[in-house]
């Protein structure tokens, strides 16, 4: 089979790599201009892991295809998406099914995730006995810190330490028996075994008798004026498109935001070919003051210290600037201009100015916790990180019963802490069931690990802490809801009013209603409400979680699936 697999872009023929997404393919190609919104304005990636809809093109006259999550393994032909542009008429298609029409499966464990957390959970609770389903919505397990090498060819880069090890685990869950099943959306959580799914454009139904919930998190999203230009997506989504398809996001790149995963990317950018015109971080510098939390970092895990000098090594030729962000972004003749300024104290250390083709983002992230917040379980928000968490006890079990959850959607805490906890959880899972039991000596270490990892974890935080922007880098006219272009200057005049509630604030706004269904603006939303009323955020200033909590095309539901 060739590696390469021709398709067309607005009638232009092009060509692109087998088994990469549509929007690695435009990238490589040179477009960046994937769909054009409401009111016109062109959009690119920009999570680059199907949870922003802003790449949205019409794939074969189905409209509404995510670039970033469409494979390309044959020959398509493919447009930009227009807001608005009318459905196609239905021709002919399946019969009408009613729910009962589709059969159940009923797995002893279901977990949601195919990340380091969710595979983890998978194998420890397949070792003890248990039969297990794993689905997961990317085209690859892995998740976002173990994501694969998913191309071939004579010019695409071997896969890395990290790659490989990722991939030890996912054939270490086929071989023991873990039923992997990729491209799978869960968007229906009615109950703890009343779940779901499309899967290749079909609809499943789970009833298993144990849930284990693993969904990861996406990246914070930080409204600055023209983070929505094409050109400006997460950092996240540039180490998808070169860790998985081995595409640049751009020739030459600023990286911002506030967190060690800028390094990485900006080193691995590096190391492919691009270049990076600077990284710049909201933390301060680090000094004498962080040696106590670099000591921490190493004496818990050294491996990945030593991971993190060798990436600011590589990035010794490169402006590395401390205590700032960027203030606006601009399309200009060749590419984007950039301004970037110290923060907080705006102006403190001057203003700099970069030119560039490629911005990316990356403060943080955001839980993936729709499921769970569907389910009904209790969550508490942490101030310190800025977002909701889930209340779990040491065996990962949440509030509701034969729900049990782990890694970044129960509140943030990196890779290695979602492996231990995944152990911890599967073995509790398959005893719960009636399995046998881990050996004591191998839960114990389990928990030593997780202990050591949790330390590695608070160390790195404390080294990387920094001033949580919510919208103070934007301009009244800066959108803050991406899918329906609500404005900062819009929010505020209802923030203004009596008393408004999130729900007064939706109605009179639209923020939140689009097809992301307020993941990056809920968050920002939540807290502005919450300090409007003078009050902590608790869930009365949260969107309802309501099904689907992820978009879902009506005929997958309707329609008899194909035998």
């Amino acid at each position: 089979m060739s590696d390469r697999v021709p398709f067309t872009f607005d009638g232009v023929s092009l060509e692109g790599r087998y088994g990469e997404s549509l929007a690695a393919a435009l990238m490589g190609a040179g477009y960046t201009d994937f769909r054009q919104t409401r009111t016109g304005h062109a959009r690119s990636i920009f999570c680059g892991m199907g949870v922003c809809q802003d790449c949205l093109v019409n794939v074969d006259g189905k409209p509404n295809q995510r670039a970033c999550m469409t494979k390309l393994e044959k020959s398509v032909s493919v447009e930009s998406e227009i807001f608005g542009r009318p459905l196609p008429a239905v021709a002919e298609g399946q019969p009408f099914k009613l729910i009962d029409d589709v059969p159940e499966e009923s797995p002893e464990v279901l977990v949601i995730g195919a990340g380091p957390g969710g595979l983890s959970a998978a194998i420890a609770a397949r070792r003890s006995g248990a039969r297990v389903v794993v689905a997961d919505e990317r085209p690859a397990p892995g998740g976002q810190y173990f994501k694969q090498v998913l191309v071939d060819g004579r010019d695409v880069a071997p896969p890395d330490r990290q790659h490989l090890e990722g991939r030890r685990l996912i054939e270490t869950a086929l071989k023991l028996g873990v039923e992997i099943r990729n491209n799978m959306d869960v968007w229906g959580a009615f109950g703890p075994n009343d779940l779901v799914a499309t899967e290749a454009g079909f609809i499943r139904r789970f009833s298993p008798q144990r849930l284990v919930v693993a969904t990861g998190a996406y990246e914070r999203g930080v409204p600055v004026p023209g983070w929505t230009l094409p050109g400006v997506m997460t950092t996240g989504a540039a180490q998808t498109l070169w860790r998985s398809y081995r595409r640049l996001p751009g020739a030459r790149i600023l990286i911002a935001g506030n967190g060690p995963l800028n390094m990485q990317v900006a080193s691995e950018l590096k190391d492919g070919g691009a270049e990076i015109a600077g990284v710049v971080e909201l933390a301060e510098m680090p000094l004498l003051k962080s040696i106590s939390a670099l000591s921490r970092m190493a004496a818990a895990a050294p491996r990945l210290v030593r991971d993190g000098l060798r990436y600011r090594s590589r990035l010794s030729d490169v402006p590395i600037v401390y205590g700032s962000a960027i203030t606006r972004i601009a399309p200009s003749e060749n590419g984007l201009t950039v301004q970037v300024s110290s923060y907080p104290d705006a102006g403190k250390t001057g203003t700099r100015t970069f030119e560039v083709d490629t911005v990316c983002l990356g403060y943080g992230f955001q839980p993936s916790n729709e499921i769970l917040r569907a389910l009904g379980c209790e969550h508490v928000f942490d101030s310190q990180r800025g977002q909701f968490v889930a209340v779990l006890d040491d065996k990962c079990r949440t509030s509701v019963e034969n729900v049990y959850s782990l890694g970044d959607c129960t509140g943030l805490g990196g890779a290695r802490v979602a492996l231990s906890n995944g152990r911890i959880a599967g073995w509790a899972v398959a005893e719960d069931l009636g399995h046998a039991p881990p050996p004591s000596n191998e839960l114990d270490q389990e928990r030593r690990n997780l202990s050591r990892h949790q330390r590695f974890q608070a160390a790195l935080w404390e080294l990387y802490a920094a001033p949580r922007p919510k919208i103070d880098l934007a301009s009244p006219d800066t959108i803050v809801c991406r899918c329906e272009e609500v404005t900062v200057s819009q929010i505020q005049d209802v923030l203004k009013s009596e008393n408004p509630s999130i729900g007064d604030l939706k109605r009179a706004t639209r923020a939140g209603m689009g097809s992301c269904q307020g993941r990056y603006c809920g968050p920002i939303l939540s807290e502005l409400v919450a300090a409007s009323k003078g009050q902590p955020p608790d869930d009365s200033v949260r969107f309802a979680p309501r099904m689907p909590v992820k978009p879902v095309c009506i005929a997958d539901i309707a329609r008899i699936a194909k035998p």
